[in-house]
């Protein structure tokens, strides 16, 4: 074989790797996502292109690791204050607790919703689930430090979560895999069958047994039942008026990928399609 010829074999060759290496995003050789897409999703007719920009910053902006690192932090100084005030005014106070949400609030699922773009399929309970079942998504940073701060500090934590009860052992696993303290079938709240999306039920739950310091989370929903269902202008005038809470006891991590803010865009209709999605998404811009 010549040279030349080699040359050429070898560069075919490493084409083929590259080929192949990006179709083994999971184990097996073949996604998760692809295995459990219907076939309509398969065709590759989801619009989520427009997703690029939120996604490449979250994964890889410098500023978004340093937004989360600053959240934290606030969320340490707010603990340490209500400790000292509740320690002062009460003398033995009730046992204090810190309840954060999951997804994109202490663990980071951008590699899945990157996923959906790289292969333009639409969200879908099965891929979704085999995604939770591996139990692979990374930490927002700084989460685990804050939160093993809390632990040391005598805090419970409680995971109140939207993900469902058949996705509930792969949380617990990849929660205990990151390192996160405080983690057992109690403490991981997840939405059981016949319950809306209301987290409500489950404050209340914690909050009979414990005196709640912080609640964290990347959705409005995440804190209280204010802002549910609500549109663009009302959820903004009750931001307004719940304004001293946020940075005090209401902690937001940003996340510019999904969430009710989204779904408020589309005036909370689920079923449009995707050319009605990009008609709510430019007639929401505001230019000059």
């Amino acid at each position: 074989m010549s040279k030349g010829q080699s040359s050429s074999h070898a560069v075919r060759w490493i084409l083929v790797v590259m080929i192949l290496s990006v179709g083994c995003w999971f184990s097996g050789g073949r996604s998760a996502i692809a295995q459990t897409a219907s076939p309509a999703a398969a065709q590759g007719r989801a619009d989520n292109e427009y997703q690029v920009g939120a996604l490449l910053w979250t994964q890889s902006s410098a500023e978004y690791r340093a937004l989360a690192y600053q959240t934290f932090l606030l969320a340490r100084l707010r603990l340490d204050q209500d400790l000292i005030h509740h320690r002062i005014r009460r003398g033995a106070s009730p046992r204090a607790a810190v309840i954060v949400d999951v997804d994109e609030t202490v663990m980071d699922n951008s590699r899945y919703q990157a996923e959906l773009v790289l292969r333009r399929l639409p969200y879908e309970t099965a891929s979704w689930r085999a995604w939770c079942e591996r139990a692979e998504a990374g930490a927002v940073p700084g989460a685990i430090d804050f939160l093993s701060y809390a632990a040391r500090r005598g805090m419970r934590v409680f995971y109140i979560t939207n993900r469902r009860q058949p996705e509930k052992a792969g949380t617990v696993a990849n929660l205990k895999k990151l390192g996160f303290p405080d983690v057992s079938e109690e403490s991981v709240m997840v939405r059981e069958d016949g319950m809306t999306s209301s987290k409500e039920s489950r404050r209340q739950k914690v909050a009979r047994r414990y005196r709640i310091a912080l609640l964290i989370g990347d959705n409005l929903n995440d804190f209280n039942d204010n802002f549910a269902g609500k549109a663009i202008p009302e959820r903004a005038a009750q931001v307004d008026l719940e304004r001293a809470q946020f940075g005090t006891r209401f902690i937001v991590v940003p996340n510019p990928m999904y969430g009710d803010w989204e779904s408020a865009v589309y005036q909370y209709k689920s079923l449009i399609g995707e050319e009605q999605k990009r008609a709510y998404r430019r007639a929401g811009l505001k230019g000059l």
